[in-house]
């Protein structure tokens, strides 16, 4: 062989050389940094993109989420699975996975699994409330009588039932007696019935009218007058890009029947939660998933157990919001003991709700706010609770006094000032801590039902725009508000809150996305979750880089933590 036939060669075939040789390289160092690692494909598509891989060891309280990249693979880190044999589960909108049976992991070196999907055999069982809500006709305002349903249920629920107009307007009527933290195996009936007064079933006349307009819509898209649907089942695409870049973890809690609708994070970075439909606070402990739970004392026997919102003061204690039983209660994590407030209408039925209480800047004037069935400004000390008069200043004949001005949400600022979120309309209310005047401000997007939120550092309230589908910002110093849009529709957002990095965080509470916003350059990145999650209140950890996301999964008994992995 000639010297130069040898140089033309090496110059062809030194290349593929090396290439072989760095690939080979650059799997083994996947390989080892990898405990479980494998492709994702299907017959239809090739190698599948956002595909969510789950793994959960047997005997654990603890799943594991990651997803495919554009080449259909997908990595479990090897610190994220512990040795021992796995069960393995994909979703994939339209697809089920070929059964791979148990995984055994070592720790001697990481497992390659692929797998295999197929086309779903009944997509309809698949669908989230949100594509639920764009599968089916009618307009905006006429689907969203539904988006009260999903407190205790999913929308399939619905759908799938042959109720006619007359049978589900004997549903929904029945339905008006049970409290929120309620589901279909463990109801909770009101005591004092639906709200509303006078009329048929204890509902006033505008309100039985109400439910038969509704009643008759929902006959329009469930199988009441076929075995199938008479629209097509649209469905969400499957995350692409930056919202592939994450790790999810679940943890079960001890009861199944653990509705947690509030997750907090403490200063040691344990995980608080109220219950919605029992009478417990739990913490938990996320380095190995151990939950604790402390029974909270039943102030009225006769009313629904459950609790709401959950908040920390300045000095570490626990504050619940004790929802029917009339109550706000501390907790002290020290001493294991609750102290608790009676609002002035204990025992009075639905008139006693007290569903938030916002503590966060007690340490300013000694008192802190309730959301209940009215708002109260309450001085810890004294007892004494002061209505907020959302009224105050308006003529009788008013446009404004015909409307429910009341709030949902409550937050503070830094000077205790009282911001509340009038889900039932489009207003941002706030109320001085001092002299408990009342300033009424109106979202950009009208009745966009701004729902809980929490204010910044800066002082600007962050919070979910339940009906505009966007993640509002109000900011209290300039009164001037910024809104977010959420690209996928029928999203719902419940809350919002601000990480230390700039991005702004919202949980879809109807199609099982966790955004998160950019705010710098208005970027938006949805993560969908595994399972069908009931997302309410939303929270980050700033302690870690970069920040966290945590949520409960309110009819899914599971606490959540998202952590992305790209900015």
């Amino acid at each position: 062989m000639t010297k130069r036939l040898f140089v033309k060669i090496l110059a062809v075939v030194l290349p593929a050389l090396l290439l072989f040789i760095g690939l080979e390289i650059a799997k083994a160092q996947n390989s080892s940094n990898s405990a479980l690692q494998g492709h994702v494909t299907s017959q239809e598509e090739g190698p599948m993109e956002g595909v969510l891989v789950s793994a959960k060891r047997t005997g654990s309280t603890i799943t594991i989420t990651v997803v495919s990249d554009a080449q259909g693979q997908y990595s479990f880190p090897r610190d994220r699975l512990e040795p021992g044999q796995y069960a393995v589960r994909i979703r994939a909108i339209g697809y089920e996975m070929d059964n791979p049976g148990a995984v055994d992991l070592t720790d001697q070196k990481g497992t390659v699994l692929d797998l295999k999907l197929h086309k779903a055999r009944d997509l309809s069982r698949q669908l989230s409330n949100g594509e639920w809500l764009m599968s089916m006709p009618g307009t905006a305002e006429q689907k969203q009588i539904f988006l009260n349903c999903d407190t205790c249920h999913t929308f399939e629920r619905i759908v799938r039932s042959q109720h006619d107009a007359a049978e589900f307007a004997q549903v929904m009527r029945r339905m008006t007696t049970y409290a929120q933290g309620s589901t279909p195996s463990r109801p909770q009936v009101r005591p004092a019935g639906p709200a509303a007064t006078g009329g048929d079933m204890g509902l006033s006349p505008a309100a039985a009218e109400r439910i038969a307009k509704q009643a008759a819509f929902a006959a329009t898209v469930n199988l009441s007058n076929s075995s199938q649907w008479d629209y097509p089942l649209k469905t969400i695409p499957r995350p692409t890009g930056k919202a592939t870049k994450v790790i999810i973890t679940e943890y079960d809690l001890p009861r199944p029947e653990a509705m947690p609708h509030d997750a907090v994070i403490d200063q040691q970075g344990m995980v608080w939660y109220s219950d919605f439909g029992s009478q417990y606070l739990g913490k938990l402990d996320p380095k190995t998933g151990k939950t604790v739970e402390y029974p909270i004392p039943l102030m009225d026997p006769n009313e629904p157990r459950g609790s709401l919102d959950i908040n920390f003061d300045p000095s570490g204690y626990v504050w619940i919001g004790q929802m029917y039983q009339g109550v706000i209660a501390r907790f002290d994590p020290k001493t294991q003991e609750f102290k608790t407030w009676k609002m002035p209408d204990f025992g009075k039925g639905d008139l006693a709700r007290t569903a938030m209480v916002t503590p966060v800047h007690v340490d300013v004037d000694g008192k802190v706010w309730v959301g209940a069935n009215d708002e109260y400004q309450v001085d810890v000390k004294s007892g004494k609770w002061v209505t907020v008069d959302y009224e105050q200043g308006l003529p009788k004949d008013s446009p404004l006094a015909k409307l429910n001005l009341g709030s949902y949400g409550v937050a503070a600022d830094s000077r205790n000032n009282f911001y509340g979120m009038n889900l039932a309309g489009t207003f941002i209310t706030k109320v001085d801590a001092e002299t408990m005047k009342v300033t009424r401000f109106a979202t950009p997007t009208p009745n966009s039902g701004p729902r809980r939120g929490h204010v910044d550092s800066q002082d600007r309230l962050w919070f979910g725009e339940y009906r505009g589908n966007n993640i509002g910002m109000f900011d209290t110093k300039t009164e001037q508000f910024k809104e977010y849009a959420v690209p996928t529709p029928w999203t719902n957002p419940y809350d919002a809150v601000l990480d230390n990095a700039g991005y702004a965080w919202a949980g879809g509470m109807s199609n099982d996305h966790i955004v998160r916003v950019n705010t710098a350059t208005g970027e938006s990145t949805e993560y969908l979750l595994p399972h069908t999650t009931n997302v309410r209140r939303v929270n980050v950890d700033n302690s870690t880089n970069p920040p966290t996301f945590w949520v409960g999964n309110n009819l899914g008994a599971t606490i959540i933590k998202l952590e992305p992995l790209a900015p």
